[in-house]
């Protein structure tokens, strides 16, 4: 199983920025899909997360609002759409999947490798 994120960058703050991350040996169909972040220094955390179908999402609260998760399960592909991006979203983002519910970091079943996404002041 195999994980791809990309699309990360530098952006100005108040920009946007849309993330990818395709799936290789496994099934989106079956799994919730789920971004998490982890700022320099700091611990990895969740940032948003859509079920099997993508007829439901969740978000924290730092991103509700100018975050938009979706997915395409017929492309094995999960998206994150980023507006409004603040210095503070800075950090490296990573694709997850689960069989499981909910979106602690140790229910994840699978990882992708980090993109990076810096936003400039």
């Amino acid at each position: 199983v195999q994980l791809q994120a990309s699309g990360g960058g530098l952006v100005q703050a108040g920009g946007s920025l849309s993330l990818s991350c395709v799936g290789s040996g496994i099934a989106f169909r079956n799994y919730a899909e789920l971004w998490f972040r982890q700022p320099p220094g700091k611990e990895r955390e969740f940032v948003a997360r859509i079920n099997w179908i993508g007829s439901s999402t969740d978000y924290s609260d730092s991103v509700k609002g100018r975050f938009t998760i979706s997915k395409n399960n017929a492309e094995n592909t999960v998206y994150l759409h980023m507006d409004k991006l603040q210095p503070e979203d800075t950090a490296v983002y990573y694709c997850a999947a689960t069989g499981r519910v909910g979106h602690s970091i140790g229910d994840m079943n699978f990882w992708g490798r980090g993109t990076q996404v810096t936003v400039s002041s």
